[in-house]
């Protein structure tokens, strides 16, 4: 690929994401001030949380030199999605690890259609390899595998030390907005960033979109990793997950749908949706006090929206 003449097109710093109350009778009868961070509008191909986490490791790639991204997801990965878009748009080769060497000989889903037309190579691994895949051998495997030894990797999801630091300029553009800033989880490197950034009174809550309760120990480690020490107020909202990853039951999707026509925003299923969910419910249960100002971070938008195409929503 050749590289574009001038990557700050992508990378430069973006003015903060608009912040804006909504009117919902649903926080209104509690005394509870919604606001909604609309950092889906932070880049027209790279939306929310996908922005902030990888352009700091697309600048540290092209400081490096590397020519060729190589990255790690599910068959509906909206990361690998991002990864393939920002290649394209930096002219970087892109090579993505997808889970379950099962897929190789199928169709390509939608997702996986489309990180291909951006350039993605694509490569399947087993199951067992990619739950394997932070091992130093197991990962060393892989690339080798993948024809992809000399890429710069990023990690599934987009969460390492280089991300949390974006995700932290989320939270300081929140200093002073809101009392709690309320944001969905996948391998929780989002919230971990986003509690950093906060002021001293602010607290961060994390509604994780898959089952397990493993995200606790997680998202500590990677605090360490990138700041050296556990950072910022933070807590997690278990048990709206609706079923698991990617799971969007009739009840959901008639919530989502609902939200997004009173309040004119689009509302992206997997994620925003089940965080939007949480909060109506866990402020008619009364978790947050009367006189709350609760900010949610709207992460993403549905990829049709995203690209303008017909896109299939799913996965990190």
């Amino acid at each position: 690929m050749n590289r574009p003449a001038n990557p700050d097109v992508l990378l430069r710093p973006r003015p903060p994401s608009p912040l804006r109350e909504v009117r919902d009778e649903r926080f209104d009868r509690h005394g509870v001030r919604l606001l909604l961070k609309r950092d889906d509008l932070v880049h027209p191909e790279l939306p929310g949380n996908k922005w902030r986490k990888l352009a700091p490791n697309l600048r540290a790639a092209l400081a490096a030199g590397c020519g060729s991204l190589v990255t790690f997801g599910g068959a509906y990965s909206n990361h690998l999605r991002a990864t393939a878009a920002a290649g394209r748009l930096l002219g970087l080769e892109t090579v993505g690890i997808v889970r379950g060497d099962e897929l190789a000989d199928r169709p390509l889903n939608d997702s996986l259609a489309r990180c291909a037309a951006d350039g993605m190579r694509l490569h399947f691994a087993s199951r067992a390899d990619y739950r394997h895949q932070a091992e130093p051998r197991t990962r060393a495997r892989l690339l080798d595998a993948a024809g992809a030894t000399g890429a710069y990797v990023i990690p599934e999801g987009g969460s390492n030390a280089l991300a949390l630091r974006g995700c932290a300029e989320l939270g300081r553009e929140l200093r002073g907005g809101a009392d709690v800033i309320a944001v969905a989880c996948g391998t929780g490197g989002t919230l971990a960033g986003l509690a950093a950034g906060l002021a001293p009174g602010q607290r961060a809550l994390g509604v994780p979109v898959l089952a397990g309760g493993f995200l606790e120990a997680e998202i500590r480690s990677l605090q360490e990793s990138a700041f050296g020490a556990p950072a910022g107020d933070w807590t997690l909202a278990e048990d709206f997950h609706h079923g698991g990853y990617a799971r969007v039951p009739a009840a959901l999707e008639a919530f989502a749908a609902d939200f997004g026509t009173r309040h004119g925003v689009p509302v992206e299923r997997v994620y925003v949706a089940k965080l939007l969910w949480a909060l109506t419910e866990l402020t008619a249960a009364g978790t947050f006090a009367p006189g709350t100002a609760l900010a949610a971070v709207v992460t993403g938008r549905p990829w049709a929206e995203t690209a303008g195409e017909d896109q299939a929503a799913s996965s990190r």
